[in-house]
């Protein structure tokens, strides 16, 4: 792959299940591809957003799956579903936040399990506890997508500098990002997070994010972001459903990480001591 190549993240408003919305999500990925994307993310929860899911799917029953499959060999691109909710064992009580990257012949190509895990009580009133039915994963992933290497991470994960680092380096050059941010943290930090987590890597990031009023009275913020290695926005999609598009320059990160060589420079350092309880 050129160093040189045109990512998209696909913005939408998920339904209760993947019925409800994947004729909306699969035209704009064809849009996307067709405005000349080689890469192309959706946001986390691609597969739906509800108060509560009754049922989840096995990876190999989800219904999603051969639907992505199609469109990316279809359309002969690389494919990043955001996430889906899939059982690792059908006994199980929790199960995983997964993202699957497709390959251009509809093969999947790398997962990665959601890190951390949404439990937080938000100013007021909105609470959340991901925990609850979600097992977080244990692994950071960082795969070869046709020559250029994508690391990955969800949502919460934003929030965990170190996570990023790691991905750096291990050889990231993209870190996607696929959201469902709150409006409260949304209008706050994403677009700051986000930007702070290119500079910190020097790392091209994108991230799809939902957007709008889902069942059981969730609103998620949207503008889903692709910034360079600098922390420069190079397209935001808004508080609609749409598609962020630009052309991005791989060699930016080689030179950005020559520039400001901050991975190169971790020290060792004794983290402060807490204080002991009556002094």
């Amino acid at each position: 792959m050129s160093s040189k190549l045109t990512i998209a993240a696909v913005q939408f408003t998920a339904g209760p299940d993947w019925a409800s919305h994947a004729a909306e999500v699969e035209r704009l990925v064809r849009a996307a591809a067709g405005a000349g994307a080689q890469f192309v993310a959706t946001p986390e929860n691609t597969d739906g957003i509800v108060p509560v899911r009754l049922t989840v799917p096995l990876e190999d029953d989800h219904p999603l799956l051969p639907d992505f499959s199609r469109l990316a060999s279809g359309l002969g691109i690389w494919l990043l579903c955001g996430s889906v909710h899939v059982k690792t064992d059908a006994t199980a009580t929790h199960h995983v936040n997964r993202s699957l990257l497709f390959a251009p012949d509809g093969s999947i190509a790398a997962r990665y399990d959601k890190i951390h895990l949404f439990d937080v009580d938000l100013p007021g009133g909105e609470s959340h506890r991901e925990s609850a039915s979600i097992q977080p994963g244990g692994a950071t992933q960082v795969a070869d997508m046709g020559g250029v290497k994508l690391g990955f991470s969800i949502c919460y994960d934003l929030r965990f500098a170190s996570l990023y680092r790691a991905l750096a380096l291990g050889g990231a050059e993209i870190i996607a990002v696929p959201s469902a941010f709150t409006v409260p943290t949304g209008e706050a930090h994403w677009e700051v997070l986000v930007r702070a987590r290119a500079i910190e890597t020097g790392a091209c990031v994108i991230a799809p994010a939902q957007c709008g009023q889902h069942d059981g009275r969730r609103r998620t913020w949207g503008h889903s972001l692709i910034v360079d290695p600098w922390g420069r926005v190079l397209a935001n999609a808004g508080p609609n459903p749409g598609i962020a598009i630009a052309m991005i320059d791989l060699e930016k990160v080689s030179e950005t990480r020559r520039a400001l060589p901050s991975l190169k420079h971790e020290r060792d350092f004794t983290p402060p001591v807490s204080p002991i309880a009556g002094n």
